[in-house]
């Protein structure tokens, strides 16, 4: 448990600013660029990370930071406080001007996720949660929804950026949700499908090619509003790891009955 309150206090203030840099942005006129067939980057990502990493520079010197757009510090690897950082995670919606997009960012010690925070500038959402101390948003108590099966649920999902040579795979799962559930939703933030779970918008969230920004924020989030968060197999969660299933814990396991049958006709 984090004992220094300027780190809440820095996650919190880091997420805020991001998203009044990503509103300038949307004010002023951006540039895009590509880093694949349909993975956009705008000048808003590398102006947010930018500011990010000489906050905690200048912070907490000591720290490492894992961000998508510059990666990982080299010289502190070996450091013990790591900040999981996305600059805008929903980039392709940001682009098109479609207003479901976030900042996300936890603090792992040890390896261990410790603090999340992630914030919507336009709702003005800010989800927060502390090892040990609940989930909340916008200062007020947040816990996950009591549907208890899959036909009682609204399910969300995200597609990965190479989903045109994965058709089959990817569209597959889907169809075996939507099969069970009462409805499937695809947001295009990972962040923010999460958050909606903690919340109880949403019952239960999966997706495959995640990346530790992508997850690992809402991931804390999630656990502290009482769900419940592991890979497609039912092993634990690790940020580290590019499979997740996270849900309101009532649902979890009629969940990986679907995802563990899916992998099953994959191997």
């Amino acid at each position: 448990m984090p004992s220094n309150p300027l780190l809440l206090s820095t996650a919190i203030e880091a997420v805020i600013k991001a998203g009044q840099i990503q509103m300038e942005f949307i004010d002023s006129g951006f540039k895009i660029s590509k880093k694949g067939a349909i993975d956009l980057v705008t000048e808003a990502d590398v102006a947010v990370e930018t500011m990010f990493r000489k906050l905690i520079a200048e912070r907490f010197p000591g720290h490492t930071i894992l961000a998508e757009e510059f990666g990982q510090d080299k010289d502190t690897r070996g450091a013990s406080h790591c900040w999981v950082f996305d600059p805008i995670d929903g980039t392709n919606n940001y682009a098109h001007g479609l207003p479901i997009f976030c900042s996300s960012l936890a603090l792992e010690i040890d390896g261990r996720g410790e603090i999340g925070a992630i914030y919507d500038p336009t709702r003005k959402e800010l989800f927060v949660a502390e090892r040990g101390e609940g989930a909340f948003l916008n200062g007020r108590p947040i816990h996950v929804s009591e549907a208890a099966t899959l036909v009682e649920s609204m399910l969300v999902t995200g597609f990965p950026y190479d989903i045109h040579t994965r058709i089959p795979e990817i569209v597959g799962l889907f169809g075996d949700f939507v099969g069970k559930a009462r409805a499937v939703r695809r947001l295009g933030s990972a962040a923010l499908d999460i958050c909606y779970v903690a919340a109880g918008r949403m019952d239960g969230f999966w997706e495959q090619d995640l990346k530790p920004w992508d997850i690992a924020a809402g991931a804390i989030i999630l656990e502290e509003a009482g769900g419940r968060v592991t890979d497609f197999s039912g092993g634990p969660f690790s940020s580290r790891r590019p499979q997740l299933l996270a849900t309101n814990g009532r649902i979890h396991d009629q969940m990986l009955g679907v995802t563990r049958q899916f992998l099953a006709t994959k191997n």
